[in-house]
């Protein structure tokens, strides 16, 4: 693989996301600096093949700033001043703020090219980086006023985000921030105050924990410090939503109050036809809301098992769309739940039986 980058990169952050921006470029033959403020940090990337030290002849066409959001701005602006030629980008998740911050200082903003790459996990650190993290995944680029008519510059960081694996999307920042709010910073708030009404339950109770449970609690387990900063950042957009968020939270209690009352469960049908509704317009697979048949199927509790039946899915001649997998405590046997294109699930189901499979459920 060769790089679309012609030149020296210089990454500032060497936690997950930096980190995995070297290994990627690196993969492409790009000559990756790194830097951060913590001696340890860098040396522990430089271990694992995400770049090299520093030198006195680095001369970087593109600057990557990968630090925490409140000390985004800061280091953008010291990149600016360091490298006077570079063109120097972020990946912080807010960016309406940075940019103010940028302007109030009399930064170069000409040569900043805000962007996001919607891409993650769960652990942090240049330990847990990987060169395919942003594969498939949107990145944004920021197109204010400051960089309009830097075309060249903006390419220089869409250069990056196709080099990475990741489809690049225009917006402002504004545009940018208000939609993190919606998709990424207000599910943060909502999976968290779900998750912390189990910090009082039972122990039975919790035994009772299901799929749903775990796919809405997920993101509870982001570190605090973290989010923080992000919400912070972010408030105003936040606020907005959560305000909406709760309006139609005392649309439910008013229901809930007295169910027979007139009109009580038609409000709440139409709450729970609005979320079907909303679900329908998330992306699913190659970015369409497909809609998929699903088939759940019991899987024996012993190695090979899952290995097996996607063998076998395949050897069906069946495209797996999406696979889950539940086990409960104690027992001996687990369901996965397979999505797969609605004209196949017959046949899918049928072939599977006859292969001994027990289907358990199949739902449109």
């Amino acid at each position: 693989m060769t790089s679309r980058i012609a030149g020296q990169v210089r990454i500032v952050g060497t936690g997950l996301l930096g980190a995995s921006i070297g290994h990627g470029l690196v993969a492409r033959g790009v000559d990756v600096i790194l830097h951060d403020a913590s001696r340890a940090n860098v040396s522990l990337a430089i271990d694992y093949g995400a770049g090299r030290a520093p030198v006195a002849r680095d001369d970087p066409v593109l600057v990557v700033v990968a630090v925490p959001p409140d000390a985004t701005a800061e280091v953008v602006a010291a990149e600016l001043r360091a490298w006077p030629a570079a063109t120097v980008t972020d990946v912080a998740s807010v960016k309406a703020g940075i940019l103010t911050e940028l302007e109030a200082e009399g930064a170069d903003t000409s040569r900043y090219v805000g962007s996001h790459p919607l891409a993650g996990r769960e652990r942090g650190g240049a330990i847990s980086a990987r060169a395919d993290l942003f594969i498939g995944r949107p990145w944004v680029i920021c197109v204010d006023a400051s960089n309009r008519g830097e075309l060249a510059r903006r390419r220089l960081v869409e250069d990056l985000v196709l080099d990475l694996g990741a489809f690049p999307v225009e917006m402002t920042a504004d545009e940018h921030d208000a939609s993190v709010a919606l998709v990424s910073h207000v599910p943060q708030v909502v999976s968290t105050l779900l998750a912390r009404r189990l910090g009082g339950a039972s122990e039975p109770a919790i035994g009772l924990a299901g799929g749903g449970l775990r796919d809405t609690t997920r993101i509870a387990s982001s570190d605090p410090e973290l989010w923080v900063q992000i919400l912070g950042a972010n408030a105003e957009q936040v606020t907005a939503i959560l305000k909406a968020y709760r309006d139609d939270l005392d649309t439910v209690l008013a229901a809930l109050d007295d169910p027979a009352a007139p009109g009580a469960r038609r409000t709440i049908a139409e709450v729970l036809a609005g979320g079907n509704a909303g679900v329908a317009r998330i992306p699913g697979k190659h970015g369409q809301a497909n809609h998929f048949s699903q088939l759940v199927i019991m899987v024996d509790d012993k190695p090979g098992e899952i290995g097996r039946l996607l063998t076998e899915i395949g050897e069906a001649g069946v495209n797996l769309e999406d696979l889950r997998l539940e086990h409960s405590p104690g027992a001996q046997i687990g369901l996965a739940e397979i999505s797969v294109l609605p004209e196949v699930e017959e046949r899918l189901a049928k072939e599977l039986e006859a292969r001994g499979w027990k289907i358990a459920g199949a739902f449109a």
